[in-house]
């Protein structure tokens, strides 16, 4: 298997904590994002790198096998996923500790779920084990902020013993990092038939435009230096596409300007959303003509 350096990929150093790899990873993801260089197929297998290498060094245990692995470190998740799963961040399926000491060891380590010869293409699968009692099941899914607005389904594949089923399961807007969505009746199977609960553990991606508090977006909003200083208007990206804000004359850098009801949906609360903070950013002239200069030095002669 070929050794890809993500950290080379990412700018960053192996000691890097937490908060500089995903900050290097929005700087780089907006930077090489399709929508900012359409037709670059060079700018799209860049941002295709850069996904892959946060997809690892952005989880602390994906992170830690492939430093002590290196290239092997995903020859055998825990989970049982083979390497080249469910493409789009699909579901990875992991289960608890199952009891029964070096026994269940012992399964889990020869039966574990996951998605593997015989499976169902695209489809995540989980593997019964009817040597033990009934058993939750746990798998990770991942959603983009988009699939948080709006919602989202998983299909995993269940089965065992000659008999395998699809359970679609149904993700409500507005889920948060840690969110766990239970569905009774879809785990491991045991002894008697008996089959113990699904649960799909919540993810969400880093989105290159978006920082998510609570049900707030947070993002950043970019003005030439004349708009700031005389006034004018500007495009805000939103979930929902670009919306128009006007800049007040002698806005200073920092300015936060709310959009009510452009965040993300509260859980459990049907039609109430959260807001889209902007910060105003003020992009300085990196170069001047000859005219330009003049007028500001004019203005530094007169004292502004």
């Amino acid at each position: 298997m070929e050794y890809k350096d993500y950290y080379r990929t990412l700018g960053v150093p192996k000691t890097a904590k937490e908060k500089e790899i995903k900050a290097a990873y929005r700087r780089l993801a907006r930077k090489h994002h399709p929508d900012v260089n359409p037709g670059n197929k060079e700018a799209e297998a860049r941002f295709k790198e850069i996904n892959e290498a946060y997809e690892v060094l952005g989880d602390k245990e994906k992170r830690k096998r492939y430093d002590e692995l290196g290239a092997n470190w995903n020859a055998f998740n825990r989970g049982g996923q083979a390497p080249g799963g469910w493409p789009g961040g699909g579901v990875r399926i992991d289960f608890e500790d199952l009891g029964g000491g070096a026994f269940s060891e012992f399964f889990r380590t020869f039966f574990g779920g996951g998605s593997g010869p015989g499976g169902f293409g695209g489809a995540q699968e989980v593997e019964q084990d009817f040597f033990l009692p009934p058993s939750d099941a746990e798998a990770e899914v991942e959603l983009t902020l988009a699939e948080v607005l709006r919602g989202a389904s998983r299909e995993v594949v269940v089965g065992g013993s000659g008999s395998r089923r699809r359970v679609e399961v149904k993700i409500p807007p507005g889920v948060r990092e840690g969110s766990r969505v239970r569905v009774a009746g879809e785990g491991g199977r045991g002894a008697g038939g008996r089959r113990g609960d699904l649960y799909l553990r919540v993810r969400i991606a880093p989105d290159p435009w978006f920082e998510r508090r609570g049900d707030d977006l947070l993002t950043t909003v970019r003005v030439p230096v004349t708009a700031a200083v005389l006034g004018g208007e500007a495009q805000v990206k939103t979930l929902d596409g670009a919306v128009e804000i006007k800049i007040p004359a002698g806005t200073p850098a920092g300015q936060v300007f709310r959009l009510r009801g452009h965040g993300l949906p509260r859980l459990g609360a049907q039609g109430v959303r959260g807001d889209l903070l902007a910060t105003l950013a003020v992009d300085l002239p990196r170069t001047l003509t000859g005219r330009q200069q003049e007028l500001f030095e004019e203005l530094r002669r007169s004292g502004v």
